[in-house]
Order: structure tokens, then sequence, then C-alpha cells
């Protein structure tokens, strides 16, 4: 895997439709090389985001008050809200790399920093006809830990990765995530490795070879 320095911005809670006004504005920067490769590592309140891709019957059943979010990315639905630790990656990508290259690239270095928190963790190759099997999960429960939605824009990145630490995992049973009905969420508190946001922070932003910048 090749070195890829980040500049790290760092954020607690930011909604969800603020967020992607100030993606978009990194993203346009970026592609005039007004700024480095940056992550940008933050939490959002409970929000549901669907992919193009996303079905009506996978759509959170009625009941529940979540609003529920259209998004650019590629991928299907998911979930974010408190004790996720989200990670958005505008980085531009070289003249031999696609997007997917840069997914395997994000999962890879997902599980570098599940391993330095103590969770063996593992990317999976999707078969033929079945659903993107994109994310990480854990090796010993088998359980979907990291979700990674991305796209790219002129050369450039935008959206990334969400990783469960320590938050309310219910929601997740209320819809389809990820397009499969039968996957199990799971966060480093219910795989019983009790690292809190800061350390995941730290972890992932080495994994990242992130640090702080602009």
């Amino acid at each position: 895997m090749r070195q890829r320095p980040l500049s790290m911005i760092q954020d607690d809670l930011v909604e969800y439709e603020k967020a992607m006004e100030r993606m978009a504005a990194l993203v346009e920067e970026r592609q005039r090389d007004a700024r480095p490769d940056t992550l940008w590592l933050l939490s959002h309140p409970a929000v549901y985001t669907v992919g193009k891709r996303t079905l009506p019957e996978h759509l959170p059943v009625d009941g529940h008050d979540i609003p529920v979010v259209a998004t650019g990315r590629g991928g299907q639905l998911t979930y974010h809200g408190p004790g996720q630790l989200v990670g958005y990656l505008i980085v531009k990508l070289g003249e031999t790399e696609g997007i997917v290259d840069y997914v395997r690239e994000v999962e890879l270095r997902m599980v570098a920093a599940l391993r330095a928190l103590g969770v063996e963790a593992e990317r999976r190759d999707t078969p033929p006809g079945s659903e993107l099997l994109t994310g990480v999960w854990t090796v010993r429960t088998g359980r979907k830990i990291v979700s990674i939605g991305m796209r790219q824009s002129r050369g450039v990145t935008s959206h990334g990765f969400a990783l469960n630490v320590d938050g309310d995992l219910t929601p997740w049973q209320w819809a389809v995530a990820c397009g499969m009905p039968d996957v199990d969420m799971t966060s480093l508190s219910r795989e019983d490795r009790p690292a809190g946001m800061d350390e995941a922070r730290v972890r992932v932003a080495t994994a990242f070879e992130a640090t702080a910048g602009i």
C-alpha cells in the first residue's frame, strides 16, 4: 500500500446537511490544489443516508423520528449517529487509480486501525452476482463494523467511512443496512473492546497517516 499522508480536520457533532456543504467546498479546494489530501473526522446526529441504488423496501420502518437523506455517494442505506466515528476523505487520485482502488485501500487502512484497537477485522471480496461487500467485518464474530461509501468527481474523492465505536446500534435494525437484510452490525463496545471515541480517532488517524492541518 502506497504512502499517502493526509491533513486532518476534526469536529465533534455536525449536522449531516451542513457537513455535506463543507465537504463540497473541501472537494472544490482539492480540485484546485488549494488544499492537500484531507481526512475529516466527525460524528453526526441520528440520520439515515441512502445511496442511488437503495430500494424503497430497505428504508426504515415508520414510527422512528430519524430523518432519511439522499446522498450522492456510492453504496446503499447506512445509519449515522452519536458514538460513531465518521471519516470523510478528500483525496486526489493518481492517474492510474480509480475509486474502487481507493475504496480497497480505505478498507485495508481501517483493518489496520481496528487491529490497533484490539479487534481483528477483514475486508471481503464480493462473489459474482452478490450485493457489494464493501466495508470491514470482524473476524471473530463475522459482524460488520465499518461501512464505506464513496464517489469521485474530477479525480477527487468524497464521502468515506463510518466506524461504530460505542453508540446505540438499535436504529440499524429498523432498516436494511448496506442492502443486506441479514447483515449484523456491530461496534467496538459490542465486540468487548471498550475503546472510547478519543482512542478511536487516534488509531484511525495513525492508520491514514493523518496529522492536524488546515
